[in-house]
Parts: structure tokens; C-alpha cells; sequence
């Protein structure tokens, strides 16, 4: 299958999805809720809303880690460097161990 069929086909595919709004309801039960029935609208909100939490912890969990071993990564680079500076403060005398 060429690029070009690929293409061709997630336009019709999106142009479908567009037209024909009632395809594109992933949950039977929101749609019936959304439908106008007062009495679930908490509970659609409330599906919603979890459909959110579970779709956003993947990206904060990785987030979460990627900045602990952006910090860690930095500091080690920071004291790396504190180091290497106070060693090069050194006095050549003091580092010649006497035998």
C-alpha cells in the first residue's frame, strides 16, 4: 500500500468521521446520556472525567520521571564541577605524597 493510498484513505476516513458525527461516539453509554436525559448528566461528566485522568498518567508519570533524572543528571554535572575546581585549586606541593 502506497503513501499516497494511506493518505487517501484517512482523508475520506476524517471526512466520514466529520460528516457523520454519530460514528465517532466511542461509548454507547455517553451517547445515550448526552442524549438529554438530565438525570445522567453527572454521570457522563463523571465519565468523562475519568476518561481524562486515565489518558493524562501515562504522560505525567513519564513526565515525573523524566524531570527526577533531569535534576539528577544536573546536580551530579554541578558537583562534577565543584570538583574538578577545587581540584585544580590545589597546590601541586600538596598532592606529592612523601614516601
Amino acid at each position: 500500500m502506497s503513501v499516497l493510498t494511506k493518505l487517501k484513505t484517512l482523508a475520506v476516513w476524517l471526512f466520514v468521521t466529520a460528516l457523520v458525527p454519530a460514528l465517532a461516539f466511542g461509548c454507547p453509554t455517553c451517547k445515550d446520556g448526552l442524549a438529554g436525559d438530565p438525570s445522567t448528566a453527572a454521570m457522563v461528566q463523571g465519565y468523562f472525567w475519568s476518561i481524562v485522568f486515565m489518558m493524562s498518567m501515562p504522560f505525567l508519570i513519564l513526565g515525573g520521571i523524566s524531570a527526577y533524572f533531569y535534576y539528577e543528571v544536573r546536580r551530579a554535572r554541578l558537583q562534577r564541577e565543584q570538583s574538578d575546581a577545587e581540584a585544580s585549586e590545589t597546590p601541586a606541593a600538596e598532592l606529592v605524597t612523601h614516601a
